[in-house]
């Protein structure tokens, strides 16, 4: 989402340029660079994101450059910006999730507050997130500043993509889970239902581990799967440029998270065309409820008869994809780069 916001308001005329902690060459680092957009950096690897040293290195960033709005995203940018942003400096941030770590604690609630009030504008992905942030918060001024710019998605990429070659070479049912491998995501409750599913299911997990303890949750799920005796029938994919395509070969996506914000990887598996079934949380609940299926988080079982029943009838896929495609057309990349834009020129007046 970060590198199809940078990349629309820079193309229709906006100085756009993006600051990461970390340096480390990711998908997204290259999307930017391949757009045009100039990329700064602060430190590299997953250690600099945490480095103490950053305060002074942001700092001196922000007095250098002109910036007229600087917009923060995730926990350890929220808290520098917070800290370090000079005062002429207009800042801006989103709240990304439902829920974090933090809020299971009460005493960083004051915490949050001052770095909250810091921004001049508090921008939720969804209203359930707004809901979750505003009752921890607690606080009348800050609700005051917060709005809610849905995620969106370029959804003619996704519409009429070609399929995958070497995922459509063969007449298995697939089933396919698109996101990284971490704690919140669970492909284990997932892994755990092919187990009750027939031999001509085939699961897809696209996903990268960039972290140690990721690649341990990666590495838990293949032993899972190698214990139930799935074999090949599931196949993890590592990091995949092509989403699109992946969507293309597939005949239902799932997502099986503990709980989430606004997940990009459903609203494209929503409007690729493919039924979608993901876990009844926060996050996936608003945008699945009438028009995907929702199942019990973590219930192996019922996910397995859900899938069953997606195998065997045809027409239930077919009008549960119509219904998500329709649902998906809501969260259109237009639409956020729009609401964005109104919120800066709003406070930069």
């Amino acid at each position: 989402m970060a590198a199809e916001l940078t990349k629309r308001m820079a193309g229709s005329g906006d100085d756009v340029e993006l600051l990461l902690f970390d340096d480390t060459r990711t998908p997204l680092y290259d999307a930017m660079e391949s757009s045009g957009i100039k990329v700064h950096s602060l430190g590299k690897g997953e250690k600099a994101m945490h480095n103490p040293l950053l305060a002074f290195r942001l700092r001196h960033f922000l007095k250098k450059h002109a910036f007229d709005v600087v917009h923060a995203h995730n926990s350890p940018c929220q808290y520098l910006v917070a800290l370090v942003s000079p005062r002429q400096i207009i800042s801006v941030t989103t709240e990304h999730g439902t829920v974090n770590r933090r809020r299971n604690h009460s005493l960083l609630r004051p915490l949050d507050r001052w770095m909250y009030s810091r921004y001049r504008s508090i921008v939720c992905v969804s209203e359930e997130t707004r809901d979750e942030l505003s009752r921890w918060l607690d606080d009348k001024k800050l609700d005051e500043r917060m709005s809610v710019v849905l995620n969106g998605i370029d959804l003619d990429g996704f519409k009429d993509a070609s399929p995958a070659q070497d995922i459509a070479d063969n007449e298995r049912f697939k089933i396919l889970m698109v996101s990284a491998f971490r704690p919140e995501k669970d492909q284990m409750t997932l892994i755990k239902a092919m187990g009750l599913l027939p031999d001509d299911c085939e699961l897809l997990l696209a996903g990268g581990a960039e972290l140690p303890a990721h690649k341990a949750i990666m590495d838990s799920c293949k032993k899972a799967a190698e214990d139930l005796g799935l074999g090949e029938r599931v196949r993890f994919l590592g990091h995949r440029d092509d989403i699109p395509a992946l969507l293309a070969a597939s005949d239902m996506v799932v997502l099986s998270s503990l709980h989430e914000g606004l997940p990009l990887s459903a609203l494209e598996a929503m409007a690729s065309g493919r039924p979608f079934v993901a876990s009844d949380v926060s996050g996936l609940r608003d945008i699945v409820r009438g028009a995907g299926i929702l199942f019990p988080c973590g219930d192996a079982e019922r996910l397995a008869q859900i899938i069953g029943r997606f195998r065997e009838d045809r027409g239930l896929r077919e009008g549960i994809a119509a219904s998500c495609r329709k649902r998906a057309e809501k969260y259109d990349i237009a639409k956020t780069v729009e609401g964005y834009r109104s919120i800066y020129e709003q406070i930069t007046r």
